[in-house]
């Protein structure tokens, strides 16, 4: 188990340049956005405008902070992503543009690129007390503060920072409240 710190996250322009991204990890270490097998971030929406496209890549995204998000997807369709609402996976090669709805925005974005990685994205509410056993490798980020106890050490985990597990590693929520995570597994392709 490994805890992402946000102070760590690597903070970045948006590829189009038209917003800001707080990147939780990425791989290989080091690479950029031609480089990734994967790459978890956190984006900051401030104002309506096209998406990136990211040729070669599928992508889930989830809202962490806002009222709504509404996407422009090809064929005239549209979908709203809402605050306790489920992730939307698309491709990376989609024209796609966004409007908030009622202020700025906070998403969760996974890109993995084709043929080298799949994910798989779910939101999830801990009790106080509850375990959360990872499934498979992957990144719980946390979208509310808690106190969690692991291999019998307790730990503060701030909003937006996440926790590496490796299949079948735990944690408890040991907070009075519920806690809210968005459990993100990434796995080679097959």
């Amino acid at each position: 188990m490994r805890i992402a710190r946000r102070a760590g996250h690597k903070r970045m322009a948006w590829k189009n340049g038209q917003g800001l991204t707080e990147e939780v990890a990425a791989f290989p270490a080091g690479s950029d956005t031609d480089s990734f097998d994967w790459r978890l971030s956190i984006a900051h929406v401030g104002a309506d405008g096209p998406f990136s496209v990211f040729a070669g890549i599928d992508r889930t995204i989830a809202l962490l902070d806002g009222a709504g998000l509404a996407l422009d997807l090809p064929e005239e369709k549209t979908v709203e992503l809402r605050p306790d609402g489920a992730p939307f996976s698309f491709p990376g090669d989609w024209t796609i543009s966004s409007r908030n709805l009622g202020g700025p925005t906070i998403d969760l974005n996974i890109m993995t690129r084709r043929g080298r990685c799949t994910h798989e994205m779910r939101r999830l509410t801990l009790a106080p007390g509850e375990t959360f056993t990872a499934p498979g490798t992957g990144w719980a980020v946390f979208n509310s503060p808690a106190t969690v106890e692991a291999n019998g050490q307790e730990h503060a985990i701030e909003r937006f920072e996440a926790i590496a597990l490796e299949a079948s590693e735990s944690f408890a929520n040991r907070a009075g409240t519920a806690a809210e995570i968005l459990f993100v597994a990434v796995s080679p392709a097959a």
